[in-house]
């Protein structure tokens, strides 16, 4: 995607809504959003220990909320109404670790009347490996 002015507004509007929420998108505040427009967000971030479970690794419920939200980022860039969550899902393919820097890449494949559906994977930098992939449904007919 290149960065243009389309796309470097749609950055600085998505990163100001997480800079400036105070509630759950809040746990986005080291997500970095790096590229997006036209129905695709790309955003960065390096695991840090807030991100870690018990076992040392990339929690699953963080992976889940990345994905959640990244994929409904890259369908408000459409634009798209951002709708409620029809169905979320995640693959766990292989761990990430402190310090591991994660690139996030999602897509809008279709967004209709009704529904939008959107796929995203989660990039270990260093190597290229699949962390997670998933995708969500949402319905985006809010006008009743």
């Amino acid at each position: 995607m290149g960065t243009n002015k389309k796309s470097l507004e749609f950055i600085k509007s998505i990163s100001n809504i997480i800079s400036k929420s105070t509630g759950f998108e809040a746990t986005l505040n080291k997500v970095e959003i790096v590229d997006g427009g036209e129905g695709k967000c790309t955003a960065k971030f390096k695991v840090a220990p807030e991100h870690l479970n018990r076992g040392g690794f990339l929690h699953g419920g963080f992976t889940a909320t990345i994905v959640d939200m990244v994929t409904t980022y890259a369908l408000m860039s459409k634009p798209c109404h951002p709708g409620v969550s029809v169905d979320l899902h995640v693959s766990y393919l292989m761990p990430a670790k402190e310090g591991d820097e994660i690139e996030v890449v999602a897509n809008t494949l279709r967004s209709g009347k009704k529904l939008a559906f959107i796929e995203c994977v989660l990039l270990r930098k260093k190597d290229g490996g699949i962390v997670a992939k998933g995708g969500q449904t949402k319905f985006v007919d809010l006008s009743n």
